[in-house]
């Protein structure tokens, strides 16, 4: 009887054996089955979250376009050093956004949320032949931005279509409206804009994905690049950015072109800054800033808000230096110079 039961309790294991290696779903394999020899396996170049930043509902680009990538792993670049010198390595940032107002108006870049239903108003562009043609679905009492540039920004659910306007000004209570520049653009899309075109921003790039929000920081996470200006560029510009500007007088040799990606350096403590603005250093050292326009340099873009508290904000952006960065080689990201997609 002893066995005749070893040998059922055998037959059994055996047949249990058979059963969990054969039988598809049942089987647990202990690694990855690899490849063929001949075939190809592609790696992540850069890392990415599985989703990208989002407003109003809409995506603010696809979370594989380059706005969207992190930048910490890349390559220095190697005109690094010769870029901080000639933007200012001892000079510290700036917020250009805020609470409150200054100098009359609000301290940012303001944007619009306006429903697939709004009403499209005729608009004219003195620079024409690069501008997306109206009608535009400006609002009634647009919120524009304060000072000269006077953008206008206007993100629309349900489409997904992000309409971005520079100098932007109306005689009639804005029934109708004239500007320097348009540019469309499709939020679902990692398409550009035509080579050599400007858009709402000198450098030909979308603005309201590269500001930074108070709702991005409130939530602790900036999942994007954020733009900025510097007082002149090499006249030229690189991937991803479509348009130069080439007889700025500031212009120099040692400048970074339009759309040079920056970021602060993994090595600078950001432990010592207010819990605001550590969201928004971790995204400069992940995410970057990029070149974007002519202005002051160091100058960081954003949105105003109530909420912002403008000491904090300038007195600890101050005592970031443009030592503190390093300008990257995002070129091992490109996949199409005529697309946004990132590696």
């Amino acid at each position: 009887m002893k066995q005749l039961f070893s040998f059922r309790f055998l037959f059994l294991a055996l047949a249990l054996f058979a059963l969990l290696t054969l039988t598809p779903g049942l089987r647990a394999d202990p690694a990855p089955r690899l490849p063929a020899s001949n075939s190809m396996i592609y790696l992540p170049l850069v890392a990415r979250g599985a989703s990208g930043p989002t407003l109003a509902g809409c995506p603010l680009f696809p979370a594989n376009n380059i706005w969207n990538a992190r930048v910490d792993a890349l390559l220095v670049h190697p005109q690094s050093n010769t870029y901080i010198n000639f933007i200012g390595a001892s000079k510290g940032l700036h917020p250009d956004f805020g609470s409150g107002t200054w100098d009359g108006g609000p301290i940012g870049i303001p944007f619009n949320i306006v429903p697939s239903t709004q009403a499209n108003v005729p608009i004219s562009f003195y620079y024409p032949s690069q501008s997306d043609p109206g009608p535009y679905p400006i609002p009634p009492g647009a919120l524009r931005e304060w000072g000269s540039d006077h953008h206008i920004l206007i993100l629309q659910q349900g489409t997904c279509l992000l309409y971005e306007v520079y100098d932007a000004s109306t005689s009639d209570g804005g029934a109708s409206w004239s500007a320097g520049s348009g540019a469309k653009w499709n939020l679902n899309s990692n398409a550009l804009r035509p080579a050599g075109w400007t858009s709402a921003d000198a450098a030909g790039l979308p603005m309201l994905n590269g500001l930074v929000r108070y709702d991005e920081v409130a939530a602790g996470e900036i999942k994007h690049a954020i733009r900025f200006t510097v007082r002149g560029t090499n006249g030229a510009y690189i991937w991803h950015a479509r348009h130069p500007t080439p007889d700025h007088d500031e212009n120099s040799p040692n400048a970074p072109a339009m759309g040079q990606r920056f970021r602060l350096k993994s090595s600078f403590d950001i432990s010592r800054f207010s819990p605001e603005v550590q969201v928004i250093l971790t995204a400069f050292k992940r995410y970057g800033i990029i070149v974007a326009d002519n202005g002051s340099d160091w100058y960081i873009g954003g949105a105003p808000d109530a909420r912002w508290n403008d000491d904090t904000l300038v007195r600890e952006f101050a005592r970031v230096r443009g030592s503190d960065f390093e300008a990257v080689d995002v070129s091992s990201l490109l996949i199409d110079p005529n697309s946004g997609q990132a590696r």
